[in-house]
This record gives C-alpha cells, structure tokens and sequence, in this order.
C-alpha cells in the first residue's frame, strides 16, 4: 500500500500543476489537426505560377552587369516588368535586382512596385490597406529584410511580405495563421520567438506530466481491484 500511497500523492499533485499545459497541448493539438497547414500558409490565395521562358537572346549578358562585387549567385527570372537578374553576395551583402534588359537597378523595391508584387502573386484583387517598411524580425515575419508587408482590406487579414532587395514573395500571413502561432506559442511553451521547442519551461512541463502518467499507471491497479469475496 505505501507504493499505492505514494503514487497516489505523486500523480494527484503532478495533475495540480501540469493540468493547464496538457489542456493547452491538447486543445492546440485538435487546432492543428482540424486546419490544413496549406491554409494556415494562405495557399488557397495564391494565383496559378504559369512557367514563362525567357529569350536569353533579348538580355544582357551577366558580364555586362555592373555589380558592387562578383556574386555568389546569379538568378536570370520574369518579373513584372520583364526579365530581372538577381544578383546575390555573401553574407552580410544585400541581393541587388536588376532589370536584364537595360541593366538598371532596381531594387531596393518602393512602395508601389511591392504593393504590385503582392497583389500579383494573388489569385484575387484586393484593395490594399497600408503598406510598411519592415527592417527587423518578428514572430510574423522571420525571412529576408528588409521587406515590405502589404496588408489588404481582406475578411481574412491578408498580408503579404515582399522583399524589398528581390521583389519576392516571401510569406504570406493572415488571421488563421497568426491564431495558429499563437497556439503553437502555447504548444511548446516558447512564449517570445515562438519557436524553441528546448525550453526549459517545456522540458520540466512534460517531465512532470510523464511522471504523472507513470504514477497513474502505478495507481491503476489499485484503483481497478476487484472486492475480496467474504
């Protein structure tokens, strides 16, 4: 019976604490199963990316690019307005967009020319709302910068992140997503970046609640015991 006792205290004081974590899991766990990621990302948003080729006759040739240094990597796409190289450095070197066809730059992007990428790469027209300049990272946002954010009059809450050195899309986010980033906040306990699941607070959080299974496991004998026949 002592380890019966034990087990009981163990499991009945564990529950006490980790009760509100596992009801966190739990509940974000069901959110994550029942919406598709492909929505969470705003893929149903997205216009339908038909291949188009590039007539490498009509473009100027790389070596005749005037560029601050040799690139690592040189990129030859169609943008909105044609051809456009990207021209990208080492680090700590922004990328540099440049029209193929005269060779001018063109990036860093303004205001316009984001709100345009944006709005091409959707599959609908929608009024934009604002547009901001982004410099540093945020939960919302952690790809390149500096970036633009161009938010629409949109029932879903529809930004879109440009960049402001490549003119590429780079996120998209929305109301659902940022509802998902807040549970999965809650999910691994990473309440600042959202995404250290090797936090401290998660790593006690679900030893606790291990051992608390373990002791119910204990428990469960004596719980189930049949009465002694007279």
């Amino acid at each position: 019976m002592k380890l019966g006792f034990a087990a009981s205290l163990v499991h009945k004081w564990l529950a006490l604490v980790v009760m509100l974590p596992i009801l966190f899991w739990v509940a974000s766990g069901l959110f994550f199963a029942i919406n598709p990621i492909e929505r969470v990302r705003s893929e149903h948003r997205l216009a339908a990316a038909a291949p188009v080729a590039v007539d490498t006759t009509t473009v100027l040739a790389p070596s005749a690019l005037t560029l601050p240094q040799p690139p690592t990597k040189l990129t030859l796409q169609q943008g909105l307005g044609g051809p456009q190289y990207v021209a990208e450095f080492g680090e700590g070197v922004r990328p540099v967009l440049i029209d193929a066809m005269s060779g001018r730059q063109l990036s860093p992007l303004n205001s316009d020319a984001a709100s345009a990428a944006a709005l091409a790469a959707l599959n609908v027209t929608l009024p934009v709302q604002r547009v901001d300049y982004v410099i540093a990272a945020s939960p919302e946002y952690r790809g390149l910068l500096p970036a633009w954010r161009v938010a629409f009059v949109d029932e879903e809450g529809l930004a879109v992140y440009v960049s402001a050195d490549t003119g590429q899309v780079t996120a998209r986010r929305s109301n659902l997503w940022r509802l998902y980033d807040a549970l999965w906040a809650f999910h691994i306990m990473d309440f600042r970046d959202h995404e250290n699941f090797n936090n401290a607070l998660l790593i006690v959080s679900a030893a606790m609640a291990l051992i608390m299974s373990v002791a119910g496991i204990i428990l469960l004998p004596y719980r189930l015991r049949l009465p002694q026949r007279r």
